[in-house]
């Protein structure tokens, strides 16, 4: 499944870029196809081309401040903060996957078009708790243990 992600925050130093690194990385492990923007106070790096968006099956927004969504109309947008991204991308993945219409395992999955993104008028952003043992300071620890 090919998938566009966006992630943002305030001053997109650091956590964008491990968010993005880790959905790129979860991605790849799933067997699917994703590209990142990262948002953050120096503007957009790696920005998505129009063709990238309109390729994609499904949408990920990993982020703590306000990302404009005008691009992403018809598409299934699945909203998440950039620690959502950082600790559980893979929730953040299959969740994009099943609400496009796909399976989880990328040899059965198949696009339907998905459902039209839902708007920032009064939806609540959907919050997951990550498991503790897959957050990065957890693997840092391990790492250098």
């Amino acid at each position: 499944m090919k998938l566009v992600a966006i992630t943002s925050c305030p001053t997109g130093i650091a956590h964008s870029q491990m968010a993005a690194e880790n959905l790129e990385q979860t991605a790849d492990k799933l067997g699917h196809e994703i590209r990142v923007e990262i948002q953050g106070a120096m503007g957009a790096e790696d920005e998505l081309s129009s063709d990238e968006i309109v390729a994609a099956d499904a949408v990920i927004i990993a982020s703590d401040t306000s990302v404009n969504r005008d691009r992403f109309t018809e598409k299934t947008v699945v909203k998440g903060t950039v620690k959502d991204a950082v600790n559980d991308a893979e929730s953040l993945i299959e969740e994009a996957v099943e609400r496009a219409g796909g399976s989880s395992d990328p040899a059965e999955s198949v696009a339907t078009g998905g459902e039209p993104a839902a708007g920032d008028d009064g939806d609540e952003q959907q919050r997951r708790g990550g498991d503790p043992e897959k957050g990065l300071f957890k693997r840092l620890k391990r790492l250098f243990s």
